[in-house]
Formats: structure tokens, C-alpha cells, sequence
């Protein structure tokens, strides 16, 4: 089995690769063939026993997404986007990548005769947008207050409609926020919800710029990373009409976030959350939807964290943190 992972070189594409290079397989298959690609070079991840390319380009340009589906990966992950905060405050640029690079690929795919590939695309809650109910079902109307989420809502509808013509097989993951996300702060807009966890864990201070009783809908890395892996294995004969998956999460304030952080790290850590009101953060924040009726996922196989403390303790187990 050949899988292609584009967004490689991100957290969860990196997650996402180190996942495959120890299971080796996908759906019982051998994998045989895995390329990365992102515009820097991804990292070979460590233990893989098949072949690695890894590949550093822009996909969006049409020429690189024929040399992507060229060799035809049974599998393809579209994890590659600007992320949100950036894609609002670079229009152009969201949508070069975030729409025109997603249709490149998918018009790709679709001219060669006879191929019909697993696509598997991270979509994102921000499809969604207010007034909203005080919990969001799947199919809830699409009405995005972002460009971000707006590109993310077409290339959904595109996955649905390429995959009602046979060109393709489709599942769209709409993800919670990911927390906590190791490394260093990204562009998008949701990434203080890491931030004031993962900087006071390593002594650092950390920037909370929106209200304590903000309250997100939250999954861990290693469950958004089996996300991936199911979405890629699952069934999908019996799917009608949409192929957009609101994906498992919990619902977390920050003030339950820094509770956990007090009982995990002690008040030292607390006293390193510096409060810097932002108000165009808080905007776009406070236009994302809370809680989610996940039981569609649910239901398919799509298994969910346990406790936002479990989500802290394994971040602190993963990275080899000493509290």
C-alpha cells in the first residue's frame, strides 16, 4: 500500500507518520511506499521500514499535484493549510492553499482513469457559525465567519461531490482544537489554548488573550492522530451525501484548563499566565461553536479522549517532561 501525506512536516503530519512507521500497515496491508511532502522537507520518521520520500514543494501549483498523484497512493492524507489567523490576515495566500491547492489535487485525481483512492481531508469546526445551538449537531448549517472556515466548507462539499461520482473516496474529519500541541506557538488563532499549558510546564510565560470563562471543544494529538488512521481504514460503502465528520472531543474552559494545570504543575505554573486581552483573537474565538453531538462519529468507530487532565498528563509523558 503507497500513502501520501501532505502537511507532513506539521505536528500532526509528523504524529500521523510515526503512527504508520510503527504499525507498518493500513486496513491489514503492508505499507510499502510512504511520501511526505510540505513546503520544507519533512523528517523520515524514526523506526519506518519501508521506503520514505520525502518531498518539499508547493502543492498548490497544478504541476506538483501531478507529480504527487503520479505514482497513485492508495491513501492520501490533506493535512497542508494556512491556518486560521493567518488565513484571515492573508487572503490571497489562505485561499491559494486552503482552496486552490485542495481543488488541484482533487482534479488531479479525477483524470486518471480508474483510480479511486482513500482521501482523507482536514476540515475544521470553523465551517461552522453562529447564532448557534447550545450543542452542534452534524448537520448543522454551514454558515463560516472566517475565510479559513469558508475554504474549509468548500473543500468538504468538493470531497462530498467528488466522491457521489466515483472519483474518489472521501472522508472529511472536522477537527477540535488539538491541545496540547508540542513545539512553538503556530498562526492560528485557537493556539493559546496549548500555549497556556505547554509554556508554564516548561517554565515559560504564556499569553492568555481572551476571557477565562471561554469555553473550546478540545482533542489530544494521539486521538486526532487515530482519527486519521480510522478514517483511512473505515468503511464507506454504506455513506449518502455528506462525508464530513465532526470528530470526538471535550468541551473545556480555560478556567478548567488552569485548574488542571494547578493540580498537575502547582501555582508556580498558574503564576506564568500573563493575561493580554487581544480583541481581534477573541473575535474569531468567540465565533467558533462550543459543544458537539459527535454520536455519527461515534457511532463509525471514531474514539474520543477521556479527561483534559489525561490529555496533560500524556503531553507530559510524551515529551519527557519532569514536573
Amino acid at each position: 500500500m503507497k500513502v501520501l501525506i501532505i502537511g507532513a512536516a506539521g505536528m500532526l503530519g509528523r504524529k500521523l507518520a510515526e503512527k504508520l512507521a510503527q504499525s507498518r500497515q493500513l486496513s491489514g496491508e503492508p505499507i510499502t511506499h510512504l511520501t511526505q511532502v510540505d513546503v520544507v522537507e519533512p523528517i523520515t520518521p524514526e523506526g519506518s521500514d519501508f521506503p520514505v520520500e520525502n518531498q518539499a514543494c508547493d502543492f498548490s501549483k497544478m504541476d506538483n499535484a501531478h507529480r504527487l498523484i503520479s505514482q497513485k497512493p492508495d491513501v492520501i492524507f490533506h493535512l497542508a493549510a494556512i491556518v486560521s489567523g493567518e488565513a484571515e490576515a492573508d487572503f490571497g495566500k489562505g485561499y491559494a492553499i486552503n482552496l486552490d491547492g485542495t481543488r488541484h489535487l482533487l482534479d488531479t485525481i479525477a483524470a486518471k482513469d480508474g483510480y479511486c483512492p482513500r482521501f482523507v481531508f482536514a476540515s475544521s469546526l470553523a465551517v461552522f457559525g453562529t447564532p448557534f445551538p447550545d450543542t452542534i449537531p452534524d448537520d448543522f448549517h454551514q454558515a463560516p465567519l472566517t475565510s479559513y472556515g469558508t475554504q474549509k466548507a468548500i473543500g468538504e462539499l468538493l470531497l462530498s461531490d467528488y466522491s457521489r461520482k466515483g472519483l474518489l473516496d472521501g472522508i472529511a474529519l472536522r477537527l477540535p482544537t488539538i491541545v496540547v500541541r508540542p513545539g512553538k506557538p503556530n498562526a492560528a488563532a485557537s493556539s493559546f489554548f496549548s500555549s497556556i499549558i505547554r509554556e508554564p510546564l516548561n517554565g515559560q510565560e504564556a499569553i492568555l488573550p481572551v476571557p477565562e470563562n471561554v469555553v473550546h471543544w478540545m482533542a489530544s494529538p494521539k486521538a486526532a492522530t487515530r482519527y486519521f488512521v480510522h478514517a483511512a481504514e473505515m468503511d464507506t460503502s454504506a455513506f449518502h451525501g455528506s462525508r464530513a465528520f465532526t470528530m470526538p472531543g471535550l468541551a473545556v474552559s480555560v478556567s478548567e484548563q488552569i485548574e488542571t494545570l494547578r493540580k498537575i504543575g502547582g501555582q508556580a505554573c498558574v503564576d506564568l499566565i500573563k493575561r493580554l486581552p487581544d480583541p481581534m483573537v477573541e473575535k474569531i474565538v468567540l465565533g467558533w461553536p462550543e459543544r458537539f453531538d459527535t454520536k455519527r462519529a461515534l457511532s463509525v468507530g471514531f474514539q474520543p479522549d477521556t479527561s483534559f487532565e489525561a490529555i496533560v498528563r500524556d503531553y507530559i509523558k510524551s515529551e519527557g517532561i519532569s514536573i
